[in-house]
């Protein structure tokens, strides 16, 4: 992890948080995650139409990201749809490093033990910003759930896109990928809200655009920095947009911030000294 890597990932982080924050907080979630996916069309096919096709060799990954990655968004969508996006989002952000870590250690590949250590102090920290009260409620299971279901989908794609990236041009895959998978949550709005889409205000239009712009650059950033090959220490720091999301979710959406969860921002500070030690 230089100096470098760490500066794009924790700007990617930050970029993360805010398209996620506008995404929760555009009234119909679904109409928000739709415009989103209408800019990755736009912007995805663009730079497809300049750039070319990627190499063979690099479909596999291409079409299997682009999978994953809807997933994802249906998860994201539905984990929105059930809790609050400051318990949400630490939760499915949280939970994704450790299970990249896994995967890594499984695959044989080298895991030094500070960074390994870091990435569970980020997990915990972020994991414990999910907690009201520092306890779980039954109400609150069937989002969390939906999290951990989220969260599970993250760990999938990089792993998947952080081997792509060593082997394909950056620009190519995530052209592509984004492409592939933009069309999804459009039509599925299209199917369930129908003629409505017609008379969706400016403010929404702009304000998802705007995110789908913000997460575009987000996810570049990331899969630049993953071509370090530093998978689980990146897939840690990235989640650090969660403090940011905490933080937003505080000052924008009404959501409480305590001194609980400045301690849990505390913890994930520490985590990231350790990741790059």
């Amino acid at each position: 992890m230089t100096p470098a890597i760490t500066v794009l990932t924790l700007l990617a982080a930050v970029l993360h948080a805010t398209w996620n924050a506008v995404a929760h907080g555009v009234p119909d979630r679904l109409v928000g995650f739709a415009l989103i996916g209408t800019t990755y069309v736009v912007i995805g096919g663009g730079a497809a139409l300049v750039l070319g096709l990627p190499p063979a060799p690099a479909w596999p990954a291409i079409l299997t990201s682009a999978l994953i990655h809807v997933i994802y968004t249906l998860l994201l969508w539905w984990s929105y749809q059930l809790g609050e996006f400051s318990q949400v989002y630490p939760v499915a952000r949280g939970t994704a490093p450790w299970v990249v870590a896994l995967v890594e250690i499984a695959r044989g590949e080298d895991v030094p033990t500070l960074q390994l250590l870091g990435i569970g102090v980020i997990s915990l920290g972020l994991i414990s910003l999910a907690l009201d009260g520092g306890r779980l409620t039954r109400a609150s299971l069937p989002a969390l759930g939906a999290a951990l279901a989220t969260g599970v989908s993250i760990a999938g794609y990089t792993v998947v896109d952080a081997t792509a990236v060593s082997t394909t041009p950056v620009a190519v895959y995530a052209a592509w990928m984004f492409l592939l998978q933009g069309p999804v949550m459009p039509l599925v709005a299209l199917a369930r809200r129908g003629r409505r889409l017609r008379t969706l205000s400016r403010g929404v239009v702009l304000a998802g655009l705007g995110g789908g712009v913000v997460s575009l650059a987000a996810y570049g950033l990331v899969l630049v920095a993953q071509t370090s090959g530093a998978t689980a220490a990146i897939a840690a720091l990235r989640e650090t947009s969660i403090v940011i999301g905490a933080v937003i979710g505080s000052v924008f959406l009404g959501e409480r911030f305590g001194r609980g969860r400045a301690i849990s921002a505390a913890v994930v500070v520490v985590g990231i000294v350790l990741v790059d030690l």
